[in-house]
């Protein structure tokens, strides 16, 4: 099966609605995941669930019909987050499940998203070995063998008592504080489990963007820059914190209490910080992450590791090393102990944990600590191998630690410089890190040096 426009990779398979991403290219997808799926575990079902995108709902019909025509049970969730697809795969002992959700792409993006009968998204191997099934015939039901569709209302009750019941999870200090919150849920499907998460913590929510129709009042991704609506809020009510979602809610980005968007590595700091008094062990996250959550771990003797970039190779770092606590430098909180899937809900709970625990802000765990500028830049993939490009810079900074687990990132003990193809979109990513603007924008410009000269000769 040709691939133009789509983006295929470990996250799974997405495009533009209506151009690259149509219908039948859906339910190819879905057909070929639920036949690669039953015919590893045969007669468990697949979960199915969306967000809130406005192609969402025409594409889960889709995706319901093509699970049907190779014999699937359907479970369907409804309008949930991603992990909690992920965690009722686990719930249903299911082979697997498919989510409907470009995350924190534009508005104009869906996807389909492959998790495995562990919760995990699935590896590279399993995808290719499930995509192999696109270049062949699909082997499809006969009219006395097809699948059928079950609904299942209690994904988010279920999601929510989980967190709630994580054992070192201090749910009466929390109450006690009786913390005020602000909350931006985009538009997305966070507004179907957030409003009940805060209000089993005792908390008083200011919030916007909690209609769940897929029109993002703002760019969806969390990031600084488009954060200003709750930066106001926050303000306005006197919040202690303003947490923000992108639409499938597996990111949490924090504003501070005076306004200020902090940026989302300090999210996975603070939950490292609330989690390893309790749980002691190592950390894991990707090549793209901050020092901040670094210097998190060191503070409280923990073992660091790397990771590539993409949640399933966080996830399974995390699981091969035993980790306690690890995810992504985009507000993306993995615990183990709740399921090994970025988690957004479970992310509000440890931060809203360490305030109450520590009695301290969140502007206080900024400032405590060594800070970092990090700077993203982007530029056009060029048409050839990148290998010419890290051995340059290999050259150059011979005196650096040298990462090639994805891309390549270079390392100081004050600062970082990291560069790889972007699995969602056809560009290269070149991120760095350092504790002045002018210093990572440096590194920046260094490295973008031998990649501007390779797009040039191709």
């Amino acid at each position: 099966m040709r691939f133009d426009g789509l983006m295929v990779s470990v996250s799974g398979v997405r495009g533009r609605v209506g151009d690259a991403l149509t219908p039948e290219v859906m339910a190819t997808f879905a057909a070929a995941f639920g036949a690669w799926a039953t015919a590893r575990h045969p007669g468990r079902p697949v979960v199915v669930g969306r967000d809130s995108r406005v192609s969402g709902a025409m594409f889960t019909r889709v995706v319901h019909a093509a699970l049907e025509s190779v014999g699937c049970t359907v479970i369907d969730i409804g309008m949930v987050p991603t992990p909690t697809v992920q965690l009722e795969v686990e719930h249903h002992h299911a082979a697997g499940g498919l989510a409907i959700t470009a995350s924190h792409n534009p508005i104009e993006w869906n996807a389909l998203k492959f998790i495995g009968s562990s919760g995990l998204f699935l590896s590279a191997a399993e995808g290719a070995e499930m995509r192999a099934l696109l270049d062949g015939a699909i082997p499809r039901a006969t009219w006395d063998r097809l699948g059928t569709i079950v609904a299942d209302e209690d994904a988010i009750r279920r999601h929510v008592d989980a967190v709630l019941a994580l054992p070192f999870l201090d749910v009466a200090a929390i109450r006690a504080k009786a913390f005020p919150v602000a909350l931006d849920c985009c538009h997305g499907a966070g507004s179907r489990i957030m409003p009940a998460l805060l209000d089993a913590l005792g908390c008083t929510v200011s919030s916007i963007g909690m209609t769940a129709d897929g029109r993002f009042p703002r760019p969806p991704e969390p990031v600084a820059e488009n954060l200003g609506a709750l930066s106001d809020l926050v303000r306005a009510s006197g919040a202690v914190v303003g947490f923000a979602t992108d639409p499938d809610v597996d990111r949490l980005a924090l504003v501070d209490e005076t306004g200020r968007p902090i940026g989302e590595d300090y999210t996975l700091a603070m939950a490292v910080r609330a989690v390893l008094p309790a749980r002691p062990g190592s950390v894991v996250t990707n090549l793209s992450t901050s020092k901040v959550v670094q210097d998190a771990a060191r503070d409280h003797g923990a073992d660091f590791h790397f990771a590539p970039v993409g949640e399933v190779n966080v996830a399974l770092a995390m699981r091969d090393a035993g980790a306690t606590i690890g995810g992504e430098g985009n507000g993306g909180v993995i615990l183990p102990e709740l399921h090994l899937g970025r988690d957004a809900p479970v992310a509000v709970a440890l931060v809203l944990h360490l305030l109450a625990t520590t009695g301290k802000s969140v502007s206080d765990f900024v400032t405590a600590h060594p800070r970092y500028v990090i700077v993203k830049d982007k530029l056009d993939r060029p048409d050839v191998a990148l290998d010419a490009v890290y051995a340059a810079l290999r050259e150059r900074f011979a005196e650096a630690v040298a990462d090639t687990q994805d891309g390549l990132r270079l390392d100081w003990p004050d600062r970082w410089v990291h560069l790889r193809p972007s699995g969602t979109e056809p560009i290269v990513r070149v991120i760095a890190e350092a504790p002045t603007e002018e210093a990572a924008r440096q590194l920046i410009a260094d490295a973008r040096e031998p990649l501007a000269a390779l797009a040039g000769a191709a």
